[in-house]
C-alpha cells in the first residue's frame, strides 16, 4: 500500500450545485487543515470520525469559497483511512482552483480508480464489489443498475464463498486423509466427498449459465433492422426510439444507408441499425447499402427482420429467410392493421411478432419477444451474476478444476490427485473474490475506473 496521501475531484466536471474534491491517506487532515479553515475555529485534525465542518478553503489571505468538510476516520471510511471529503460549489474552474491548492500543500493527484483500490487493499471490499462501482455509475437502465447494485451489495461474493465453503470442506477431507490414513475418520465416505463436490459443480455452472444473458443488460446487443425496401423498417426504427429518427415515406428505397441509434426496450439496451432494403438492384448507390445491410445479418447479436403482410412472398423475401436461418432472429410481420396475404407457414421455428409499428401497435409484444430471444426473460437482476469476462474466466477455471476432480475420484485416483485439482478451484475462486490476486491483475481492473472513485 502507498504511504501517499491522494486528492482528486470525485464529482463531474461541469456546472452544478455542488462539487465534491476527496481526499485519502495518513496525512488527509493535515493536508486539509492546511486549506480549510472553520468559521467556530475547531481544526478537522481535532474531530472525531463522521463530523462535519463550515468554513472556507483559503489559499493565504485570499478566500476559494465556502465550503463543508466531511471527516472520516481510519479505518471506518471509504478506503479504510483518514478521508476528508470538501465540498464546494460545483464549477469546472473553482473544483480545479481547490484541488490545485490541495495538491500543493502535500497531496499526491490520484490514479484512476486509486480510492476504490485502496478500499480493497485495506480489506474494505473484495474485488467483485468493487467491480461493480463502475456500474452503478454507469447504468443506462434499471436492469443495468440493479445488476450492479446486486454485486455492490454482496450477492456475488457470498455466492462464491458458499461453493468456496464445499470446496474448503472438500479439502480438508484430503488433508485429513492424507495425515491419517489409517484412522475412521468422520465425513470422509465416497458420497458425502462426491455431494461437495457436485454441490459445487452445480453452483458454478448456474452462475456461468446467466452469464450471456446478464452481459446483455449490461451491455446492450447489436442489433440490425433488415427485410426489402418499404415494409416499415424506418416505421419501426422510429416507433422503438420514440422520434422520426429515419425518414418514412410511400418510396421505396429511402434508407440507402445504415442509420443507427440507441434505445432502451424493455430492460435491454439496443443499439439499432436501420438498413437499406434487401433485394436486386442495379442502382450502385442503393447495391453499396444493401451490401451493408447484408454484412450487419452476419455480426448482428440480434436480428429484427420485417415482412410487409400486405404483400405475398417473392424471391428477396425467401432469400432473405435463408440468410437470417440460425441466427437470434426476430420475425416481425409488419402492417397487420391492413388486409393480408403473407404467407406465415414460412415462419416455422422463428418467434414471430405481429405489428402495425406506423400505428405504434406490437411494441410491448416486440419487448416480451426480445426478452427471449436474447434470454434474459428469466434472468433476476437482484441474483448473484458475474459481471465481467475477468470473473467468468475465473468460474470456468474453477468449474474445470471441480470436474478434474470428480473424474479423477471415480477413476479411483489417489486422494492427493483429486485434491490437486480441488486446489487449482479454490486458487480460481480466490482470485475472482480477490483474496488471492497478483498486483497486475488489481492495477489492471482499477486502471478502468475514473479518476475519483
Amino acid at each position: 500500500m502507498s504511504d501517499r496521501t491522494i486528492a482528486a475531484i470525485a464529482t463531474p466536471l461541469g456546472e452544478s450545485s455542488i462539487g465534491v474534491i476527496r481526499i485519502s491517506g495518513e496525512s488527509a487532515l493535515g493536508i486539509a487543515d492546511k486549506v480549510f479553515f472553520a468559521f467556530n475555529g475547531e481544526m478537522l485534525s481535532d474531530l472525531a470520525g463522521y463530523r462535519a465542518a463550515y468554513g472556507e478553503i483559503k489559499d493565504g489571505e485570499r478566500v476559494l469559497d465556502d465550503a463543508v468538510a466531511l471527516v472520516f476516520r481510519a479505518p471506518k471510511s471509504y478506503t479504510g483511512e483518514d478521508v476528508v471529503e470538501i465540498s464546494v460549489h460545483g464549477g469546472r474552474i473553482l473544483l480545479r482552483e481547490v484541488l490545485r491548492l490541495i495538491l500543493k500543500n502535500g497531496a499526491f493527484s490520484a490514479e484512476a480508480g486509486e480510492f476504490t483500490k485502496r478500499a480493497f487493499l485495506n480489506g474494505k471490499t473484495d474485488l467483485t464489489r468493487a467491480e461493480s462501482v463502475m456500474g452503478l455509475i454507469s447504468a443506462k437502465s434499471e436492469a443495468q443498475l440493479r445488476l450492479s447494485r446486486a454485486a455492490h451489495m454482496g450477492k456475488v461474493g457470498e455466492k462464491i464463498e458458499e461453493i468456496e465453503g464445499d470446496l474448503v470442506a472438500a479439502d480438508a477431507s484430503i488433508a485429513a486423509f492424507s495425515d491419517y490414513p489409517d484412522e475412521d475418520i468422520e465425513g470422509l465416505d465416497y458420497e458425502n466427498f462426491l455431494t461437495m463436490l457436485e454441490n459445487a459443480r452445480n453452483s458454478l455452472k448456474k452462475m456461468l449459465s446467466t452469464y450471456d444473458a446478464g452481459r446483455i443488460l449490461r451491455e446492450g446487443i447489436d442489433t440490425a433492422i433488415v427485410g426489402k425496401p418499404n415494409v416499415g423498417k424506418s416505421t419501426l426504427m422510429n416507433m422503438l426510439s420514440g422520434a422520426e429518427r429515419s425518414i418514412v415515406t410511400e418510396v421505396a428505397g429511402t434508407t440507402r444507408d445504415i442509420i443507427e441509434e440507441t434505445v432502451t426496450v424493455g430492460d435491454i439496451v439496443l443499439r439499432l441499425a436501420d438498413t437499406a432494403g434487401i433485394h436486386d438492384t442495379d442502382d450502385t448507390v442503393e447495391s453499396i447499402g444493401v451490401d451493408r445491410a447484408k454484412q450487419r445479418i452476419e455480426t448482428a447479436g440480434l436480428i429484427l427482420a420485417v415482412f410487409d403482410c400486405t404483400k405475398p412472398h417473392d424471391k428477396d423475401d425467401y432469400t432473405l429467410i435463408e440468410n437470417i436461418r440460425g441466427k437470434k432472429v426476430i420475425v416481425i410481420i409488419n402492417k397487420t392493421d391492413l388486409s393480408c396475404k403473407l404467407d406465415k407457414s414460412v415462419f416455422e421455428g422463428f418467434k414471430i411478432v405481429e405489428t402495425s409499428a406506423k400505428k405504434g401497435d406490437g411494441y410491448e409484444r416486440l419487448s416480451d419477444a426480445i426478452a427471449e430471444v436474447a434470454g434474459t426473460a428469466d434472468l433476476d437482476p437482484d441474483s448473484a451474476v458475474l459481471l465481467n469476462e475477468r470473473q467468468r474466466d475465473c468460474a470456468v477455471r474453477a468449474l474445470d478444476g471441480v470436474n478434474e476432480a470428480i473424474n479423477a475420484l471415480k477413476c479411483g485416483c489417489t486422494m492427493d490427485a483429486v485434491g490437486v485439482c480441488v486446489d487449482d478451484a479454490l486458487a480460481a475462486l480466490f482470485e475472482l473474490t480477490g483474496k488471492r490476486v497478483t498486483n497486475e491483475v488489481t492495477d489492471e481492473i482499477f486502471r478502468r475506473f475514473c479518476v475519483g472513485k
